[in-house]
């Protein structure tokens, strides 16, 4: 995947268009990311103890990786990522700057 856990994105389509975020987790299986601020879902919990109040809870929710678009933390711009291999080692590389991410 190209997209890795502590990457900056900014959401690309849906509702959520437009708005950047930092992601907090991939999941490869399923081609999705979860990321901080995006796709936020409302979750109502119940009290646990007699005496407690039950409570709103916004959680984000998974969104499809190809709904999003890293962010070059070299020139702050939204690029596609390509790869590079020097001296056994792959390396991510931005395709507008040609930078190492």
């Amino acid at each position: 995947m190209k997209i890795k856990k502590g990457d900056q994105v900014l959401i690309i389509s849906g509702k959520d268009r437009g708005r950047k975020g930092k992601v907090l987790k991939v999941f490869p299986k399923e081609r999705k990311i979860l990321a901080e601020g995006i796709n936020l879902r409302k979750k109502h919990k119940r009290p646990k103890k007699a005496g407690e109040k039950g409570e709103i809870i916004t959680l984000p929710t998974p969104i499809d990786i190809s709904d999003a678009k890293l962010i070059c933390p070299k020139c702050g711009k939204s690029t596609r990522v390509g790869y590079k291999i020097s001296e056994e080692k792959k390396y991510r590389i931005c395709k507008k700057c040609g930078e190492i991410i």
